[in-house]
């Protein structure tokens, strides 16, 4: 057996020495000289698919109450890429945070295009953006996100009403560049409350059935499924009523077919049982009853809780809970959170009392 001592001493090739070489250069003029911080810059880490943010560079009226909303990066940057059915968040000046789907065409990856109408009723948010936003504001995005995926189908049926429009557009884009089958029909008040008309002219009427009120009567979702093709994924995005006659409908006349829906209001509350909220930090109990949602029953105490979606799967409205159990009824909490937080839009009490950290 030899020892260290009989082991004859390493002596390195050419090849070594001329690496190591190689590497002690690299270390002075990289790492070691004044030249260090122009050839190896940092790289920040960008977090796709988080809080971006961007720039308006464009605002247009589409319809007498809607506007179109163009962002972009303000140094002219390419944008994290998106499918169909995809959504942003939206925080306004105001603080306002709300959600709008990307209406314009993924492959553009230089702009983001989203449309809001004007609701004279609603908590103010789309009267911030048709009456205060300008071209040039910062803007800060989060996302984005998508909920509302284009499945593989043999065959699609889109159906929108109104600005349910807006997921639609990128759908029945894909579709057309694909080649697959697809129809769809457009519902809404008039032909005047529609917006993006120009952009799905280009398809052809026998693709595109527009059907405004004005002109057709009430919108009849019994007799717009059946012209689903078997097997056919059915996309419907509008007011609440359609959707839920469209799910009970679409197992009788297609039980082959998928549904699938997304809605701009809150979900109804079911099988609801009254319970009451405890808000540690402010000192306040609060009475959630059978059919509103614990949001909603908060909301009238402390109006700025922060909430979005109001469905579920944003995570905006989530909360700390310090005592009681929780019915979860989101589609976003994992596992390891679900013990001790709950989102308040949709999730409710599974025993007569909660206490949370509001």
């Amino acid at each position: 057996m030899s020892t260290r001592q009989d082991r004859p001493a390493f002596e390195p090739s050419w090849v070594l020495r001329a690496v190591g070489g190689f590497s002690a250069a690299y270390r002075h003029l990289f790492a070691a000289s004044s030249a260090a911080p122009l050839l190896s810059r940092p790289k920040p880490v960008r977090r796709s698919g988080f809080d971006l943010y961007l720039v308006i560079d464009r605002i247009r009226p589409e319809t007498a109450d809607v506007v179109s909303v163009r962002l972009s990066d303000p140094d002219g940057g390419a944008l994290p890429s998106w499918v169909p059915g995809a959504h942003i968040d939206v925080f306004l000046p105001s603080g306002k945070q709300r959600q709008y789907s990307l209406c314009g065409d993924p492959a553009d990856r230089f702009g983001y295009r989203i449309a809001v109408r004007r609701l004279a009723d609603g908590l103010g948010g789309s009267r911030e953006v048709h009456d205060e936003l300008e071209p040039g504001d910062r803007i800060t995005i989060r996302g984005p996100r998508n909920a509302f995926r284009l499945v593989d189908a043999e065959s699609y049926l889109f159906v929108a009403g109104g600005i349910g429009i807006t997921p639609i557009l990128p759908m029945v884009r894909e579709c057309h560049r694909r080649g697959s089958p697809w129809r769809m029909v457009y519902l809404g008040r008039s032909r005047e409350s529609l917006p993006f008309l120009d952009e799905l002219a280009g398809y052809g009427s026998g693709v595109v059935d527009v059907r405004p009120d004005d002109e057709h009567g009430p919108p009849d979702i019994t007799a717009i499924l059946p012209e689903a093709l078997p097997g056919a994924a059915v996309y419907l995005c509008g007011p609440a009523p359609l959707m839920t006659t469209a799910r009970d409908l679409l197992r009788e006349i297609n039980p082959s077919g998928s549904l699938h829906t997304e809605r701009f209001s809150p979900l109804p509350v079911r099988d609801g049982v009254p319970f009451a909220v405890r808000l540690a930090r402010s000192g306040i109990d609060v009475q959630v009853p059978s059919d509103e949602s614990a949001l909603a029953a908060i909301r009238r105490e402390l109006p700025g809780v922060p909430y979005s979606c109001q469905q579920g799967f944003c995570g905006s409205c989530k909360v700390r809970v310090l005592a009681g159990e929780v019915e979860h009824r989101d589609r976003l909490l994992p596992d390891d959170e679900r013990a001790d937080s709950m989102l308040i839009c949709v999730s409710r009490s599974a025993g007569e009392q909660l206490t949370i950290d509001l």
